[in-house]
């Protein structure tokens, strides 16, 4: 045989080999394709949903850019002045100008309300100035802007509101992160501490309640979970339904009976006064106890749920070889049943904790002042100061701080630190 024909029929399996190569990778290509289109609705949501939020509140808890939008020319002319003294005539005036325009505009509110941000108490002198020099000629006021500011209110002869409101024309600006963490830059740059301690108090308040409903959400989950696993199938379903008997109900039907239950002539106090155990009602609602006491048992079947779905993987053959080598019940649940039942406790203590860190409507109903968390203290700032870059800067806190205990728990605590034995 000639070499042209051993290399003809010996190039067809090459050729041949390097065909199924290349259909391999298509099939390959389009199973990806096909993968990606799948989970594209759900990453989609991912984004929208979260992504996006979160992106949002941490971009908004930094960027304000109100009052520079409202009087850029005020703030330039504010630009080389030391903070000492009156600012410049030429500042003052342009300043008054602008509160001329704002006050035409109807958006002298705005204004007052930023600068009140930064020194409290301002907001009317801004509001009652405005309207002081709505109707002045911008002659007068870019020849006697100054002494026109002064005759409307004698507060702008003091510096403080001058440096606030530079402050507050800051567009990138980590003051309200230093306000969410009880902290202010005094004038020379440094930061200290504020005289009066507010979000860290609630940070570490928030904290501790959901700590103390996680400890009695397993408490009461824990042995109802474990009965649940190794009681019949019949019986386990049916406490089951009472397991999940609360999703089936509204949140606000739940809260609100709680509100039956605690309050003065409620159901509670009744029956403490008629058994004689008080002569008059105690104060049980809109206090941290209500608080605790409700969403304990809103939260308990997020303990329950992993608690059971794992105890029922869990072969009771364990524990009798134990027992049937020596040891007693109690030390073989705790050396045998009780590692291996860490994984659904991780679960639903992570589940719990982090749930009710960041709960609003049962403190916000049951709580009142005194049971009140930090997520109610964001929607006050959303939803009635209109100070949403604080909200964010709260926010974004909470959010670092649930990650960072997420990852200390992990670190330390989590299931991949299980050891039996």
């Amino acid at each position: 045989m000639s070499d042209t024909t051993a290399g003809t029929l010996g190039g067809k399996p090459d050729r041949l080999g390097k065909q199924d190569a290349r259909n391999a990778a298509r099939e390959v290509r389009a199973r990806r394709v096909r993968a990606f289109l799948f989970v594209m609705p759900l990453l989609i949501f991912i984004m929208f949903a979260f992504v996006a939020p979160i992106a949002s509140m941490l971009f908004r808890s930094a960027y304000n850019p109100t009052v520079a939008e409202l009087v850029p020319a005020s703030l330039e002319a504010l630009a080389d002045w030391d903070g000492e003294g009156s600012p410049p005539e030429a500042a003052q005036a342009q300043f008054a100008l602008d509160m001329k325009r704002l006050a035409n505009d109807r958006t002298s509110g705005q204004l007052a309300e930023e600068i009140n941000r930064f020194l409290p108490g301002t907001s009317s002198v801004v509001k009652s100035t405005a309207r002081e020099l709505r109707r002045t000629d911008d002659a007068e006021l870019s020849a006697n802007g100054a002494a026109l500011l002064l005759e409307a209110d004698e507060e702008w002869g003091d510096p403080g509101i001058w440096r606030a409101l530079r402050k507050a024309g800051q567009t990138y600006t980590s003051s309200y992160y230093l306000t969410a963490l009880d902290l202010e830059m005094t004038r020379d740059g440094t930061i200290q501490q504020r005289d009066t301690q507010i979000y860290l108090k609630l940070y570490g308040k928030t904290l501790w309640m959901a700590l103390i409903i996680t400890l009695l959400t397993l408490i009461l989950g824990y042995p109802l979970a474990f009965h649940m696993a190794h009681c019949s199938t019949s019986r386990a379903n049916f406490l089951m339904v009472f397991v999940l008997l609360p999703f089936w109900t509204s949140l606000l039907v739940r809260t609100t009976s709680w509100i039956a239950l605690l309050q003065t002539n409620g159901v509670v106090n009744s029956t403490l006064i008629s058994l004689g155990v008080t002569d008059d009602p105690l104060e049980l609602l809109y206090t941290q106890f209500s608080t605790i006491i409700a969403m304990t048992h809103i939260l308990l079947p997020f303990m329950v749920l992993p608690l059971y779905s794992v105890m029922r993987g869990i072969d009771p053959s364990y524990m009798r070889a134990a027992m049937s080598m020596g040891s007693r019940p109690i030390p073989a649940f705790l050396r045998i049943y009780l590692p291996m039942s860490l994984p659904g406790l991780s679960a639903g203590a992570l589940l719990v904790f982090i749930i009710s860190v960041g709960y609003y409507i049962t403190p916000a109903l049951v709580g009142g002042t005194d049971g009140q968390m930090i997520s109610n203290i964001i929607a006050f700032h959303m939803q009635q100061s209109n100070n949403w870059e604080l909200a964010a800067a709260l926010g974004s806190l909470l959010l670092v701080l649930i990650i960072a205990l997420y990852w200390l728990y992990d670190r330390f605590v989590g299931a991949g630190n299980i050891k039996l034995g």
